[in-house]
């Protein structure tokens, strides 16, 4: 009974670390958009059993982060025109609420680390420092950003849905542009936001992130 137990508790944390490898992966570029993959080959990659990898199958159709194909098997979400509008669309409809939100229940010391943050960067990209690590850095910052408006809601539900439209985001945004390309102006962008959250300007917070994902959408597009 008690090996029963265990195998009962240990079968969740396996799909969620299959899970887990499978995006760190995908978004590692070790999986690309489009391709087909096996199961075996997906045991291979993250090295986890076959069960778990079968158990995770059905999360990621669910998720749209794979599809089968009759015939041909699982293939990797494809990049289109209409992924690009599906998940810009989403991402505008759960952020502008939350940023309103998060102009009323941040900190001004919480706001003031993100502002000094953004500007540490910029400064440093603008003097001509665009190495691995300040990309690196500068990506996590962008990211963590809007990961954490997100989960200022509370809402488990929304801050879930908003990780699995990320992903599909990130892998746009990879395909789309040079993450070096990126540095200045969206370091740019985020401090727009974040002068107006320490202002406590909600409609003006709003607007600014409405706009900067407007203009990630163009730039997804190849248009901006």
């Amino acid at each position: 009974m008690r090996d029963e137990a265990e195998d009962g508790r240990s079968a969740p944390k396996l799909r969620e670390q299959a899970y887990d490898r499978f995006t760190h992966h995908l978004l590692g570029k070790d999986l690309k958009p489009g391709q087909f993959v096996s199961q075996r080959e997906l045991v291979a990659l993250t090295g986890m059993p076959l069960g778990a990898i079968r158990e995770l199958i059905p999360r990621l159709e669910a998720e749209g982060l794979i599809r089968t194909v009759p015939q041909r098997g699982m293939q990797i979400a494809h990049l289109d025109l209409n992924l690009i509008r599906d998940t810009y669309q989403l991402r505008l409809f759960l952020e502008r609420p939350a940023t309103r939100s998060f102009v009323h229940t941040a900190s001004d010391a919480a706001l003031k680390t993100l502002h000094d943050r953004h500007a540490s960067i910029l400064q440093r990209a603008e003097n001509g420092e665009l190495s691995p690590a300040l990309q690196a850095e500068a990506q996590a910052t962008d990211w963590g950003m809007h990961d954490q408006i997100i989960d200022a809601l509370g809402n488990e539900i929304i801050s879930k849905t908003y990780r699995v439209n990320s992903i599909k985001i990130r892998l746009i945004r990879d395909a789309a542009v040079r993450i070096n390309d990126l540095v200045v102006p969206v370091m740019r962008e985020h401090l727009g936001i974040i002068e107006r959250m320490l202002a406590r300007d909600e409609a003006g917070s709003e607007e600014a992130m409405a706009a900067h994902i407007e203009r990630a959408r163009l730039r997804a597009l190849n248009m901006g």
